[in-house]
């Protein structure tokens, strides 16, 4: 119960001065849904609701199938505070099944819930803005290895954007870096290299952003080439 009290009262502490500050709301349409190198869904909606206030920010996001709505449901919490090229944030992930309650965080009764500590830096470099950022899994459900221990699943990347005739750039390199059944790797492991491309397409007087994503996951030998449309 204390980690709903910080992912849903804590954030609606900062709701009234977010509103005056900063808010935001959209839509992507992805071909399909590719996290971190994992499959987990074919094409899905993905609505994102946010407020801001000086440096932290608040978050929702979730994703949902086109075709089959009972195949996959993902519901999303973040909280973060930025300061100097620094961020750090407490994710709260959920994943349910069939039987799974959103109020079951016992990790005991098989809560649908993954609780995920992430700390970030991109460099002040005005022509090489590299971002580095670390998560670790700290509580609910969580991979475990192969003794059966928990693994406090993690994931590591750098990601680097630029522009290239008008059209944003960003490429990105992300590892698993021990044992974990979470990210299905055995050990170290590269399980994400991607490259992204941004562009807007004008349709009469609007603009809409389009972007195409190739992602290679060496360690599953897996490749995709995911479409996404933002609204």
């Amino acid at each position: 119960m204390k980690r709903f009290i910080l992912l849903t009262i804590v954030p609606l502490f900062f709701v009234n001065a977010a509103i005056a500050r900063d808010f935001s709301a959209g839509a992507d349409l992805v071909s399909s849904y590719v996290w971190r190198g994992l499959h987990l869904s074919g094409t899905s909606i993905q609505p994102s609701l946010g407020f801001s206030a000086g440096n932290f920010s608040i978050g929702a996001w979730g994703s949902m199938p086109v075709a089959d709505f009972q195949s996959y449901k993902e519901f999303d919490l973040s909280i973060s505070y930025q300061v100097a090229g620094f961020s750090i944030g407490i994710n709260d992930y959920w994943i349910p099944n069939d039987s799974s309650s959103y109020f079951n965080y016992d990790k005991n009764k098989g809560t649908a819930h993954t609780f995920e500590a992430s700390v970030g830096y991109t460099l002040p470099i005005e022509k090489f803005p590299l971002s580095l950022s670390w998560n670790t899994n700290f509580a609910g459900f969580d991979g475990t290895k192969s003794n059966g221990k928990t693994a406090w699943s993690s994931y590591f990347e750098l990601s680097y954007p630029f522009t290239v005739k008008e059209v944003a750039l960003s490429a990105s390199l992300g590892l698993s870096p021990w044992e974990t059944d979470y990210y299905n790797a055995p050990g170290f492991s590269v399980i994400n290299i991607s490259l992204k491309a941004t562009k807007e397409i004008k349709l009469g007087g609007f603009a809409l952003p389009v972007w195409v994503q190739t992602i290679l996951n060496p360690r599953a030998e897996n490749v995709f080439l995911v479409l996404g449309i933002s609204l």
